[in-house]
């Protein structure tokens, strides 16, 4: 083995053991690409080992650095983080909860399947899985409850639910996997659509499954109430607003009137309109919006900005080529390496989040499976799906501990991880069935196009 592939190999390993110590991620990319960058230097300067990394080629860090921050499709990401926050705020979770509680009343497991159907509009407006998570677990949880639904049952509902956000379009994962590997954003939100309404239909299965067998775990409430005209009326009045946004946001990607960053822009000033109708917009919530947006959007660029001095270093490295040239020797096969890639994947997310697998692992297996011949944006999609997963596996799945951070008392992380279980097993089928059905994901963009 070269000094470079060694060298290589130790920067990965140090990146994966640095993440355990909980410092900031961004700075643990570029304080090792920085690192690793001084130790090849000195490397060739003592042992003329002919690494090829010098003064030249660190400094083209700079222009990288520059056009991440002058990319036009990451504008995309502060407008949608600024959309989900604000829709957070303007209250009309809460009135669909509540009308969409009153309409499956009578529905044994209604309840739990209120709670998906409100995730999925949060999904689909917001993008934001902790901001999903903990205002599902408010409002779902203590309702599930008081009407006798397994512990179990509750949290891997609002667990699951609240992490469709980050594969239904408009989605803050999606925009930073198309930059990164150069594809349309517009194709991957088309591509995951399908997928993220297969994945919502499944945990409704799941959870009229459970309550027709198991019906102590959903029982049908005591005093449900009667379905009327009226009540139907309401249910459609309150879902009305956010669903008019949703649909002039996608839709105006969708039909090619708008890129994802110009509908991001309409859809921040929508939510900004709809908190104002319901009486939730003023000066504080505005600031707060502003200042939370601002937090998160700075995160993701001093990732991005990491991802970038760090996916550097390593490709001077010849870390790309090494992992490149280690999947195409696997005895697999094109199939079988791209499930060797996604079931990595799978096992990293139980250590890493969705971010470092997104902003490393994606860039260095993607040039491999365009390759392979595969569809790039087929194979990101299924990457998303997978990705997914990271938020409900232990131990450091992200969805379980904003969920106990709000839980009601006597919800134990044993309930919460014995609940995930059977969601995570949804997850993988649904993965299986898009793997195996590539049209999923290629047959709206193909159409959207055509």
């Amino acid at each position: 083995m070269e000094t470079n592939e060694i060298l290589a190999i130790c920067m990965f390993g140090s990146f994966i053991l640095l993440l355990f110590t909980g410092f900031p991620v961004a700075w643990v990319l570029g304080g090792v690409a920085i690192l690793f960058s001084v130790i090849a230097m000195l490397t060739d300067h003592w042992f003329d080992a002919f690494i090829g990394i010098d003064w030249n080629y660190v400094s083209i860090v700079i222009p990288r650095m520059w056009a991440v921050m002058t990319n036009w499709v990451l504008v995309a990401l502060p407008m949608f983080v600024f959309m989900g926050l604000m829709l957070d705020r303007s209250g009309i979770a809460e009135s669909l909860m509540s009308n969409l509680a009153r309409l499956f009343g009578k529905v044994r497991g209604g309840l739990a399947v209120t709670v998906t159907f409100v995730g999925l509009l949060l999904a689909a407006s917001t993008g934001i899985i902790g901001a999903s998570v903990v205002l599902l677990a408010v409002l779902g949880i203590p309702m599930m409850m008081r009407e006798g639904y397994s512990k179990e049952l509750a949290c891997g509902t609002v667990c699951s639910t609240g992490t469709l956000g980050i594969l239904i379009p408009p989605s803050i994962m999606l925009v930073m996997m198309g930059d990164r590997i150069g594809i349309s954003v517009g194709d991957l939100f088309l591509g995951a659509l399908f997928p993220g309404l297969l994945l919502a239909a499944l945990y409704v299965t799941y959870i009229l499954l459970i309550a027709y067998f198991r019906p102590s775990q959903a029982p049908t409430p005591a005093n449900a109430e009667k379905v009327t005209l009226s009540l139907l009326f309401g249910v459609i009045w309150s879902v009305l607003p956010a669903l008019a946004l949703i649909l002039t946001v996608l839709g105006s990607i969708f039909f090619g009137i708008a890129t994802p960053t110009e509908a991001s822009g309409v859809g921040a000033l929508g939510a900004t309109l709809l908190a104002w109708s319901k009486g939730r917009l003023s000066l504080s919530v505005l600031r707060d919006v502003g200042r939370e947006t601002t937090k998160t959007t700075s995160f993701i660029f001093a990732l991005l900005l990491g991802a970038t001095a760090f996916s550097l270093v390593l490709r001077g490295l010849g870390g790309d080529e090494m992992i490149e040239g280690a999947l195409l020797g696997l005895p697999f096969g094109p199939t079988g390496i791209v499930i060797c890639i996604l079931a990595v994947t799978f096992l990293l997310g139980f250590f890493l989040d969705w971010i470092e697998l997104t902003l490393i692992i994606l860039p260095l297996v993607a040039p491999v499976v365009a390759a392979l011949g595969f569809d790039l944006v087929w194979f990101t999609v299924l990457f998303a799906v997978c990705l997914q997963t990271s938020f409900l596996t232990p131990p450091v799945g992200f969805a379980l501990f904003y969920l106990k951070g709000v839980a009601p008392e006597g919800i134990t992380l044993a309930h919460i991880y014995r609940g995930v279980i059977p969601f995570i097993l949804i997850q993988i089928f649904a993965l299986c069935i898009v793997f195996y059905w590539e049209g999923i994901v290629t047959w709206l963009p193909t159409t959207a196009y055509s």
